[in-house]
């Protein structure tokens, strides 16, 4: 591409800035970012997924800073994730002890452990609200005591409950394989590039990290007949899952000696995908695989979408683009994918022009004939 060098173009720059900080402030509002981390959760969870990296209160001030552009958020996000050390990889994290806030099914009504809707938009009349608009900190602070009182009365709130998979109550009953345990190093994306045919830890980083509109637009274009997976929700699961790390110079430590740093938001996804398989008669038969999706916060179309991909690109030999993993990982990236848009706005002068000599040319032959 010729580019050509940007000469005196300083001031002009600075002008842009200035202007670009004007159009933030000259309404004279100013939102703080505790106010998006409080009102803005699922915009916060968003970026934090896109961006690989687990801080509310960085994504919200990357989206104040950002104006509420997402792309240009998880931008920053990366940006400042590249700065950062990496002094320790955490433990495996075992979805088994995720403190949940919201579990259901849409495989079985009944599951072990119950139901449980916890807080979603799914329910709601998605009708504007229009009694938003005179909100009140006093209204707020009045509805908040009656709601503390009446959760006073579910429960003490000492007693933690760990939920059992949906997945697991049907491999007791033997309609799912039990795999072995793979203990083998994951691949990090963050560190190596992402090479093909791709690793599933490295396909599932990619997704986990893509940016939530192309991994839903992808995953809904395989229901659609673009891909052979169309799978039932067993179990979308909403919570908290603690981190811990091991000792840097133990290697042979318990895991009872690990140390706890906190815990991380995520929606999980166990999806099941019928598919057809021939048995030791050589005749087809009907079993079900798990397709799976993870991601920061309370995402849980998003994760849907991923357990859909992840079962796509688990079956690469059928031909349909959503089973490719070329197409689907290296066009999800949201700072790849914006970035390489975008930079068809710089100077594009010289290859333009040439092709514009082209085309006099050819005009003035054909005149000439």
């Amino acid at each position: 591409m010729g580019y050509v060098a940007v000469k005196g173009g300083t001031n002009a720059i600075e002008a842009s800035l200035k202007r670009l900080t004007y159009e933030r402030l000259k309404d004279g509002e100013i939102i703080e970012v505790q106010t998006i981390m409080a009102t803005m959760r699922s915009l916060v969870d968003q970026v934090m997924s896109e961006s690989s990296l687990y801080s509310p209160y960085l994504a919200a001030l990357s989206i104040k800073q950002a104006n509420g552009s997402i792309e240009e958020a998880v931008f920053i996000m990366r940006a400042h994730r590249s700065t950062l050390p990496r002094l320790y990889y955490s433990e495996t994290v075992e979805s088994e002890t995720m403190f949940v806030e919201r579990r259901i099914s849409a495989s079985f009504k009944d599951i072990p452990g119950g139901q449980l809707l916890g807080a979603t938009n799914d329910y709601t009349h998605r009708l504007l609200d229009f009694t938003l608009i005179n909100e009140s900190a006093s209204t707020n602070e009045s509805w908040l005591h009656d709601y503390e009182q009446a959760l006073q009365h579910v429960g003490d709130g000492n007693e933690v409950i760990y939920f059992p998979k949906v997945v697991d109550h049907l491999r007791h009953e033997g309609l799912f394989e039990t795999y072995d345990w793979d203990n083998s190093k994951p691949t990090d994306i963050t560190k190596e590039n992402l090479s093909f045919p791709a690793t599933r830890s490295a396909r599932l980083q990619t997704l986990t990290r893509g940016q939530t509109g192309a991994v839903t637009a992808l995953g809904y274009a395989s229901l659609r007949g673009y891909g052979q997976v169309h799978p039932t929700v067993g179990e979308v699961r909403v919570g908290t899952l603690p981190i811990s790390v091991g000792h840097p110079n133990e290697a042979d430590e318990d895991e009872a000696d690990h140390y706890y740093i906190g815990n991380i938001k995520v929606s999980e996804v166990e999806s099941f995908v019928p598919v057809s398989v021939k048995n030791k008669q050589n005749e087809n038969e009907l079993e079900f695989e798990i397709g799976y999706g993870i991601c920061y916060g309370q995402n849980e179309t998003k994760a849907i979408a991923m357990s859909i991909l992840d079962q796509c690109l688990e079956h690469p030999e059928a031909d349909f683009p959503t089973h490719d993993e070329e197409f689907v990982l290296l066009h999800i990236d949201s700072v790849e994918s914006t970035g390489f848009i975008s930079h068809l706005k710089l100077p594009h002068y010289v290859t333009f022009q040439s092709k514009l000599d082209s085309i006099r040319e050819v005009k003035k032959e054909g005149k000439q004939q």
